[in-house]
């Protein structure tokens, strides 16, 4: 029978598959079969729809009845306070803007708020309401930077509901052994089960936290199944010795030089380089030396670079990649990786007793500075050197705002990661202060929140001449938004002076005062509300928002 012809209450092998898609059409394109189009088509399909349900329902056989899960775990964590608990329900009701015009109103980002209320309800110890623990796994599904404090506030009932619904599986891999228990470390033999006969998640986690407790110990468990793991496993593995990295695991990783994989060998080399006494740091160093030295026949001494000629196996083994990428020269490709595993204690030997900030200030002949500063700025970052970081960013008043080995604002923003958080940020107010904003976004991105107060007070000024200055704030809008989030609430008050419409410069762009005036709204009300929300999680006013970077 023709399947566009049989009618409504015929049973066809396809007949719910035909409804699915006349609904999907619509019935001004696709009528119900046996229906002719017009204004009964809608309440036909629906009438056939329901009637195919029945027949469906109709003919399942009923089946075994599954198992009632086990209750939810307990949270012994208290319970957040009425206003608190209120605050989160909006939060995670709220839904982010979609594109359109640019302009944000007066109104604080909800969503971007939700992140900062997370951190402060950790750092307090609640526990998250039951009837909000799906919304946070909808949001934290949505968001994998929200992922870890948003899971670690819904506690274990979420792990418990994630088993539980598909959609919510991310939280048992996002979670160390997918929120299983893990066994006493003292329970030598349960420890050793689990080891090897655990999931991978759970093993993980098993080894991280041994490596915590007992780093000797994680080590040689991991030395047990070395030889059968997995070459992906084997890396994760590897990686998680970084966590307490001492000079006890060189020979566990020396060993690991020579694994079949190339990337364990990678990881492993680039953990001895860590060490500044390893033996590879030593064979790094002796390959350096012998491509960079100081020429005194010049009128002003200067550094001189061969950089090495071939990359034989000794230097492969110990790391370093012999293909360069797309538009890198092989020799530069090399010498950069030698130089960035050298240990940055040997250079002063090296060059003349000079302390890094001279070193950094020595010229480099044959337009080789770039090269050799910008493995130097790779080599602070990973040995988490400050001193050197120190000498390679320079004074943030300076015209290149960041020293000759800063090339970028990325390594920049690397290298002031190695500083303590009060350093970090007076330099960054430098910058700013100098500089303007214009290139502050990835800088401020590392400084700890909420900003110490010469920094709030670097980015209010330098907003303020921008406003000043009769353009539109929309350009400035990464640097507006970081601020209604990093500011320290106590800043609002200040504030109150920006919030009216200044007086347009002849040449100031049209309306520009008024979109300031909205942003600096925003701005104002924004502190205000994270001050209330920390005020509700029981922050005291002087105690202020936990700091984190």
């Amino acid at each position: 029978m023709n399947r566009t012809s049989a009618p409504a209450d015929s049973p066809t092998s396809g007949a719910w598959e035909e409804l699915v898609t006349t609904a999907l059409l619509g019935t001004d394109r696709r009528t119900p079969p046996g229906v002719a189009p017009g204004r009964d088509a809608p309440a036909a399909l629906l009438d056939a729809a329901a009637m195919e349900t029945v027949r469906r329902r109709a003919g399942l056989i009923p089946a075994r009845s599954a198992p009632r899960p086990d209750p939810a775990p307990e949270d012994p964590r208290p319970s957040l306070p009425a206003p608190a608990a209120r605050r989160l329900a909006m939060l995670l009701a709220d839904r982010p803007a979609t594109a359109g015009s640019g302009r944000r109103g007066t109104a604080p980002d909800l969503v971007e708020l939700l992140p900062q209320w997370l951190a402060t309800a950790n750092a307090r110890g609640f526990t998250a309401p039951p009837e909000t623990l799906p919304a946070l796994l909808d949001a934290a599904r949505g968001r994998t930077d929200l992922r870890p404090s948003a899971l670690a506030f819904a506690g274990p009932r979420a792990l418990w509901l994630a088993r539980l619904n598909p959609e919510w599986r991310f939280a048992l891999r996002a979670t160390p052994g997918g929120g299983a228990s893990l066994p006493h470390l003292d329970d030598t033999e349960k420890v050793r089960e689990l080891w090897q006969e655990g999931l991978f998640a759970e093993r993980v986690a098993l080894l991280a936290a041994i490596r915590a407790d007992a780093p000797r110990a994680a080590r040689e468990l991991l030395a047990t199944t070395w030889a059968t793991e997995r070459a992906e496993d084997r890396l994760m593995f590897l990686d998680s010795l970084r966590d307490g990295l001492g000079d006890e695991d060189e020979p566990f990783l020396e060993q690991s030089l020579a694994d079949r994989s190339r990337n364990v060998r990678a990881t492993a080399a680039e953990l001895l380089s860590s060490l500044p006494g390893s033996a590879l740091a030593s064979r790094m160093a002796a390959r350096a030396w012998a491509c960079v030295a100081v020429d005194h026949t010049q009128d002003t001494p200067t550094i001189t670079v061969e950089a090495p000629h071939e990359c034989d196996a000794g230097m492969e083994r110990d790391g370093i990649a012999a293909k360069p990428p797309a538009g890198r020269g092989e020799r530069s490709w090399w010498f950069g990786q030698l130089v960035e595993a050298t240990p940055l204690g040997t250079w002063p030997a090296r060059l003349g007793d000079r302390t890094p900030e001279g070193i950094v200030a020595l010229p480099v002949g044959d337009d080789w500075q770039g090269e050799l500063h910008a493995a130097w700025c790779r080599a602070a970052v990973r040995q988490r050197n400050a001193v050197w970081s120190r000498a390679l960013l320079g004074a943030p008043s300076v015209p290149e705002a960041g020293g000759p080995g800063a090339v970028s604002l990325a390594e920049r923003a690397k290298l002031l990661s190695t500083l303590e958080a009060d350093e970090r940020a007076e330099w960054v107010a430098g910058f700013i202060a100098t500089h303007g904003l214009s290139e502050a976004f990835q800088l401020l991105g590392v400084c700890q929140v909420p900003w110490a107060p010469p920094l709030g007070q670097a980015v209010v000024d330098a907003l303020n001449i921008a406003r000043d200055a009769g353009s539109y704030p929309w350009s400035f809008s990464g640097v507006m938004g970081l601020a209604e989030r990093c500011l320290d609430p106590a800043a609002a008050n200040p504030l109150d002076g920006l919030l009216a419409v200044p007086e347009e410069p002849q040449d100031a762009s049209p309306g520009a005062g008024g979109y300031w005036a909205e942003a600096f709204q925003r701005l104002v009300t924004t502190l205000r509300m994270r001050a209330a929300m920390a005020q509700e999680l029981g922050v005291d006013r002087e105690e202020g928002p936990p700091a984190h970077d």
